[in-house]
């Protein structure tokens, strides 16, 4: 039986959690905030300024198993709605996401021996919020299972350091570069606790290479691609603006000024819609480029969707990912994307197939790829069908199973 813990939820800790339901090895699920359908912070959640609450909804199979602590995170989040920086202020805010990571870890690590106790053999957590959890795990004799959801830090300390130098204008949008030794050293003692270490791309394996001692067997494990669309006739207009997309948090470890870079060389014949809110609000290189086309600081889930299906190509051209979930959600929608190798894209992707991989910080090379869409606008639709299908090959649910089927083999081995 498997503890399950995450502070805040999102979609891929949904389908752990499903999948273990379904595997008949889930103990306990710890979480911040959750809510199921037509309970009472699922009603309030109707209100405009508790409309996050219904970001926190989980599956009604789940909540027998549900455990919240919620005061830290509804903290941060009136803290960012009051405007409260002090208490939000990276890393060291007492609401700020580390705190709410943190403390959720202390919470969890008080109720293992509880849930030991109850038939718990292993725990399943994620990067910054495992340590205290992994170390009373330890203590007691159950198997820790890590999750690395991002690439390894040292690696994007690397990466960011350059990109600090390569694009100066946009260095206060690296906010990974702000993260203290102490807190670096907190990962690396997550990884050397951990029995069995998860990771969702080859791109992330790729990037523990740089890890100083030895580890535990690293497993990927690809996340899902949400339900295919039925998006038909794509029949592409040749004389429209090629409409192109960018999601994700407007910070240069996303390659926006790429993003800028490309639409601006353009001009008239694109048309770019960006979704995503700003990681700082001291850079004016952003600002400005920002005024020149469609900014949507947030929508919900299903809008985005709804906002990919409307546009022709993701620019999702990230210097350093773990997955890149926005390239699964894109291509379930019908939207290729154009991405890098530093994403799960090479995984899924065949440049010029179902859609197309560049190097990080090369707009050049999106320029070209851009350019011959627009001068062969009709192969555009059948590298829309081809996307597709390939999203059609691992639903969310195939990641669940063979997750769950993971963990169950590695307990019974334990």
């Amino acid at each position: 039986m498997v503890i399950l813990s995450h502070p805040t939820g999102n979609q891929f800790v949904r389908y752990v959690a499903s999948g273990l339901i379904q595997a008949r090895i889930l103990q306990s699920f710890y979480t911040s905030i959750a809510c199921f359908e037509n309970d009472f912070l699922y009603k309030i959640g109707r209100f405009s300024k508790l409309a996050e609450l219904r970001k926190r909804v989980f599956d009604n199979d789940l909540k027998p198993f549900t455990n919240t602590n919620p005061y830290h995170e509804l903290m941060r989040q009136l803290s960012m709605k009051m405007n409260w920086e002090s208490l939000i202020k990276h890393e060291f805010g007492k609401f700020s996401v580390d705190g709410v990571y943190s403390n959720h870890d202390y919470w969890v690590s008080k109720k293992i021996g509880q849930q030991q106790s109850k038939g718990a053999k292993a725990i399943y957590a994620y990067e910054d919020a495992a340590l205290q959890s992994f170390i009373k795990s330890k203590q007691i004799g159950l198997t820790n299972f890590y999750d690395l959801s991002i690439g390894y830090w040292r690696m994007g300390s690397q990466i960011l350091a350059i990109e600090k130098e390569r694009q100066p204008l946009y260095a206060s949008t690296l906010t990974g570069l702000l993260n203290s030794d102490n807190k670096l050293a907190k990962k690396d003692e997550e990884l050397a606790l951990a029995d069995h270490i998860i990771v969702a791309s080859s791109f992330t394996n790729d990037t523990l290479n740089l890890y100083p001692n030895p580890l535990n067997k690293v497993t990927v494990i690809p996340y899902g691609f949400p339900e295919v669309t039925t998006r038909n006739p794509f029949k592409e207009k040749t004389s429209k603006p090629l409409k192109l997309l960018f999601v994700g948090g407007l910070t240069q470890r996303k390659g926006i000024a790429e993003v800028f870079e490309t639409a601006n060389y353009f001009g008239k014949h694109t048309e770019l819609t960006i979704i995503g809110r700003k990681t700082s609000n001291e850079c004016k290189e952003l600002d400005n480029n920002l005024k020149n086309y469609t900014w949507i600081p947030s929508l919900p889930h299903n809008e985005i969707l709804a906002q990919m299906q409307q546009h022709d190509i993701l620019l999702f051209p990230s210097l350093f990912e773990g997955f890149g979930m926005v390239i699964s959600e894109a291509m379930s929608q019908g939207m290729p994307v154009i991405t890098t190798n530093h994403t799960a894209g090479k995984d899924f992707i065949i440049h010029g197939k179902n859609g197309w991989i560049v190097e990080p910080g090369d707009s050049n090379a999106m320029i070209q790829v851009i350019q011959n869409i627009i001068d062969n606008r009709e192969q555009l639709d059948q590298i829309k069908i081809n996307a597709q299908n390939t999203a059609k090959e691992r639903p969310w649910h195939k990641y669940a199973s063979e997750l769950a089927l993971f963990i169950k083999q590695n307990l019974s081995n334990e």
